[in-house]
């Protein structure tokens, strides 16, 4: 393992070398995390495995169409767990390196912003897990089953349930942003509010592009998302009035308009 980088403190200065040894050397510290969390992750693949196939109802078993594919599948699932566990790391790795170029002040807000982020990440995957998938594939698997002789392929519904429960993190990381856009004066409370029909169809809009092609997942997805949506206009109006008193808070770029 590379020996860990120097901090750099806020406003001290670097030559161009040596930040990208800085650079080069996070990114081998964010590799090696992975590779360091792929061995317990690979060692404990069939729980992993079995953790994922919880959703899936009685009488159906993963099923594999190769002779690599239970490998890959295996290897697959591993690397995702591992990727997934060493974020926190990747995520303080970056934060580390881009820190020096805002004031301590503010260096504590992202701080902040950066563990609820992560708080809501897990919080999003969780609602997937538990609501959202077992809903959509017991729907899926069971539409029309008089009709069809379904079976589940592993790769295909173990990729599915992957990438349902990363997106439903990222969903839930919309206050985040939106405290984000309003911390640096591109959004204000007051815009968000007499705008908030807008902000409902673009959140439901993008609840469409999440996996899960029926109504079910959809109709799961829309109701958070929009509570979160509707939370964080709450939540600017509280920030927004505490980094006003501070001092803090920029003019607005676009105007604020009215409530």
């Amino acid at each position: 393992m590379p020996r860990l980088p120097r901090r750099l403190k806020h406003g001290e200065s670097a030559t161009l070398v040596e930040h990208l040894e800085e650079l080069r050397t996070r990114l081998i510290i964010s590799l090696f995390a992975v590779v360091v969390f792929f061995i317990p992750t690979y060692a404990f693949r069939k729980t992993l495995i079995d953790w994922l196939q919880g959703p899936v109802p009685e009488g159906f078993e993963l099923t594999t169409l190769s002779p690599g594919e239970p490998f890959m599948t295996s290897f697959t699932v591993a690397l995702y767990a591992a990727i997934a566990l060493a974020v926190p790391v990747v995520v303080w790795q970056i934060w580390a390196f881009l820190a020096p170029a805002l004031p301590e002040q503010s260096q504590l807000v992202v701080v902040r912003l950066i563990a609820a982020a992560t708080m809501l990440l897990f919080c999003g995957m969780a609602f997937a897990y538990w609501i959202v998938l077992p809903n959509a594939i017991g729907f899926l698997l069971n539409f029309d089953s008089e009709i069809y002789a379904t079976q589940l392929r592993a790769r295909e519904y173990l990729s599915f349930a992957a990438l349902l429960l990363v997106g439903s993190g990222v969903m839930f990381q919309l206050p985040i942003f939106i405290l984000g856009l309003v911390r640096l004066g591109i959004l204000s409370s007051a815009r968000l509010r007499r705008n908030r029909r807008i902000g409902y169809g673009l959140a439901l809009l993008a609840v469409v592009f999440l996996p899960g092609v029926e109504f079910v997942s959809m109709a799961l997805q829309a109701a958070p998302v929009i509570l979160l949506f509707e939370a964080s206009i709450w939540l600017s109006i509280f920030f927004e009035r505490r980094w006003e008193a501070s001092g803090v808070l920029p003019e607005p770029r676009f105007g604020t308009g009215d409530s």
